[in-house]
């Protein structure tokens, strides 16, 4: 069953925002494409709040929980900090009544 992922650090938005997106983060893109189990992924920030974040589609909760084991040390090495996340399983049926890009 393909559930959500959640996760949001504070780290600053500025990268994200610019035009010219930084090399490191265009590869970063990239290599989330070939994580088992991806399907895609919603960045997030608020430049208010000073976080960065994404939501993640996995096609199971054991490639999403492998997948973020990965990536909290990944972000924790480029200095974010206050980590959270959570994994969510979702309604199918309410979910696609309302035209989420889950199928």
């Amino acid at each position: 069953m393909r559930v959500l992922l959640q996760v949001d650090f504070v780290f600053s938005p500025d990268a994200l925002t610019g035009e010219a997106l930084p090399a490191p983060l265009l590869a970063l893109a990239d290599s989330i494409n070939r994580e088992p189990g991806f399907v895609w992924k919603v960045w997030t920030f608020s430049e208010a709040a000073g976080r960065s974040g994404g939501v993640y589609l996995f096609e199971n909760r054991a490639c999403a929980e492998q997948y973020l084991a990965m990536h909290w040390l990944r972000l924790s090495e480029m200095g974010a900090t206050d980590i959270r996340s959570i994994i969510f399983d979702i309604s199918e049926p309410l979910s696609l009544i309302n035209h989420a890009p889950i199928a």
